[in-house]
């Protein structure tokens, strides 16, 4: 009997989990940083973030290209926070009984601003929010939110208009949309 196939197999193995390591290091950060702004919770972001990662190493060998390797990701992580979304169920809680405590944050204006700009997002339907957060938090291009999406990348380029259009209208409704300019990456990335 020959070794060889299992020599064959233990390199490939080796190889499968070496490739995966090095794009877990690559990819953990904006993968991180995605989940989090879906779910504003650092615990579940980073179980959010674990769950994706172990799908990924599961169907590893199904990932193409290692280019596509971050819009992969994304699309994981999309699907799994709307399957946990789908089994939530919130603990509800009288508001007499609950009483706010003072932060203690040393600049509550960029607070309530980033909190505001959160609230603005959330706010918008999912067909604008989706885009605006991909190209926003993920870095991605409109082809490749296209690809992550399903969508055409014509449709995907109005959508981010529109996304933006209406945050500007939300965050600033008395001005105006078009004094209302200030660049959308700074703030979210804050």
């Amino acid at each position: 009997m020959s070794k060889s196939p299992v020599q064959g197999r233990n390199n490939s193995d080796s190889d499968r989990r070496r490739r995966y390591e090095a794009l877990v290091d690559e990819l953990y950060q904006d993968v991180f940083r995605y989940a989090f702004w879906l779910t504003r919770n650092r615990g579940i972001a980073e179980d959010l973030v674990q769950e994706t990662f172990l799908r990924a190493w599961r169907s590893f060998d199904s990932l193409q290209s290692e280019k596509a390797a971050k819009a992969w990701l994304f699309t994981i992580l999309r699907r799994e926070n709307a399957r946990q979304y789908e089994r939530y169920r919130p603990e509800l809680v009288d508001i007499d009984d609950v009483s706010v405590a003072d932060e203690g944050t040393p600049e509550p204006d960029n607070r309530q601003n980033q909190v505001e700009l959160h609230q603005a997002i959330m706010r918008l339907g999912k067909d604008y929010r989706d885009p605006l957060l991909l190209q926003v938090i993920g870095g991605f291009s409109g082809k490749e939110i296209a690809d992550i999406l399903d969508l055409n990348n014509n449709t995907v380029m109005t959508r981010l208009f529109r996304a933006r259009s209406k945050l500007k209208t939300i965050l600033s409704p008395d001005t105006g949309a078009e004094d209302a300019g200030e660049d959308l990456t700074d703030k979210i990335t804050d």
